[in-house]
């Protein structure tokens, strides 16, 4: 009966330890996430149509040139094999929380020897003592022991489970931010390898024109020599030549740097590129599906990655907020002590040992509470965070469909612009050489046809561009 009535006291306690434990524990409310995304971009069309994400990189720049750059950047850009070894710590770091809410057990052995003093407490009672009738302890006293250890925290309030799931989803964000990081390269290489056949155009034009001009002043000369024209004609158009000429510089140090990032971003030393530019100005652009905004949730590594982050930062408050909670440990051993080896592994040297501990906080939760309040408003954060994300990337879209149109609009006119002034030249040419006109129209004209050209190479690459730029907005290119 009184063995009956200590274990109910004992069951009492234990309910009274956790009742009190639970006392004042905040209850979780999480900020939810606001979905809102429009329907369409502006555009009802679209809502039938799958995103160009969807489509192969490969397939989608059809260079195989620049695939080539890609495919080589993709195993040895060194950013992204830096991230590729973060993914790996983050692996571990999961496995590391895996292990924790499992029993530890640890094999061990050990050796010892004790002497007492004679004249203290235990030297006098092994010395008044016999280990078997006639022997005396022997001096030193030796302790051999060898037996396995146990401990385990019983995860009661999935503390540690949802501490591992968090990490969990902090694999799978960085694993995102990989993808989205291989995105960026791609692009970043597309744009890149697009502005240096347009630098290649640039340079192939204004030798062109210094071609052109050198044959002006040529014939101005003759003019000079038959009183045609004067010094002063023949000064401009050589000044207008020597001024053309010098452009070159600028452009042949742009391909270089521009070269230079392309190697850099593939991860090697600077060396040529290998690109074919002719054809560059009818590259066409086929018409860019977007599909539907609700895609870019599904496309976008970036949003995936807040997203896992989201879920991350929700587990810890519930990992914080179980530390209110009481935590039931576990600790056992079993094994073999003697004084001598010979006697290790009789029955009579087994010991073992079972403990179980229940402790909850109960005065000065600061610490606790600090812990839950900082997890809460990482929490909001990492909402806020993620909505901010997706609002980024649909203003990205929109500005980059925009830019498509706006530049495939403006090559149009720039290219009537162009036909118009060169057109222009031929004639201010017969006028001069006719006298119909003084060499101020000729260099004019001259001077506005290469600036024409030079923008309507920089527009196309624009487009080009507002190609890479749109294709990685959707989400493309890390499939």
């Amino acid at each position: 009966m009184n063995s009956s009535i200590k274990f109910y006291t004992y069951i009492f306690l234990l309910v009274m330890i956790v009742l009190l434990g639970s006392c004042n524990t905040p209850h979780v409310v999480l900020k939810q996430t606001s979905e809102s995304l429009p329907k369409n971009y502006n555009n009802p069309m679209d809502l039938d149509s799958i995103s160009v994400a969807a489509v192969d990189w490969r397939e989608y720049f059809d260079d195989a040139q620049l695939a080539e750059l890609i495919d080589t950047a993709l195993t040895n850009n060194q950013e992204l094999n830096i991230v590729l070894q973060e993914l790996i710590v983050r692996q571990n770091e999961v496995l590391e929380k895996s292990g924790e809410y499992l029993p530890f057990v640890d094999i061990g052995a050990g050796i010892g020897a004790e002497k007492p003093g004679r004249f203290t407490r235990d030297g006098a009672v092994e010395h008044s003592l016999e280990i078997e009738e006639g022997k005396e302890f022997p001096e030193p006293l030796g302790d051999f022991q060898f037996g396995a250890m146990a401990s385990w925290e019983v995860d009661i309030w999935r503390k540690l489970r949802n501490a591992k799931d968090a990490e969990q989803f902090r694999y799978l964000a960085a694993n995102e931010g990989r993808n989205f990081l291989i995105s960026n390269l791609i692009a970043e290489i597309a744009n890149s390898y697009y502005e240096l056949k347009a630098l290649d155009n640039l340079l192939n034009i204004i030798n062109n024109n210094a071609a052109i001009q050198e044959e002006a002043l040529r014939k101005v000369k003759i003019q000079k020599q038959n009183a045609k024209a004067n010094q002063l004609a023949v000064n401009r158009f050589e000044a207008q030549l020597l001024k053309t000429q010098n452009l070159q510089y600028d452009i042949r140090q742009q391909i270089v740097e521009t070269e230079n990032r392309i190697n850099f971003l593939v991860g090697r030393y600077p060396s040529e590129i290998d690109r074919d530019s002719q054809g560059f100005m009818d590259l066409k652009i086929d018409k860019i599906q977007a599909g539907i905004p609700a895609h870019l949730l599904q496309n976008r590594p970036d949003i995936h990655e807040a997203e896992y982050q989201l879920q991350a930062a929700n587990l810890d408050v519930e990992v914080a907020r179980a530390d209110f909670y009481p935590s039931l440990d576990i600790s056992a051993g079993i094994g073999f002590q003697a004084f001598n080896p010979k006697f290790i592994l009789n029955p009579e040297s087994i010991l073992f040992n079972l403990v179980g501990d229940l402790t909850t906080p109960l005065v000065n939760k600061k610490a606790i509470k600090a812990r839950y309040n900082m997890a809460s408003a990482i929490q909001i954060q990492a909402v806020y965070q993620y909505e901010q994300t997706v609002l980024n990337a649909y203003t990205d879209v929109l500005n980059q469909l925009s830019k498509l149109e706006n530049y495939f609009n403006s090559f149009a006119t720039k290219q009537r612009e162009v036909d118009i002034l060169s057109k222009s030249v031929n004639i201010a040419n017969s006028l001069f050489k006719y006298g119909k006109a003084d060499y101020v129209e000729v260099l004019l004209t001259q001077e506005e046809v290469l600036d024409a050209k030079m923008e309507l190479v920089e527009t196309k690459l624009q487009q080009l561009q507002a190609k890479v730029d749109i294709y990685r907005a959707l989400g493309g290119g890390w499939q």
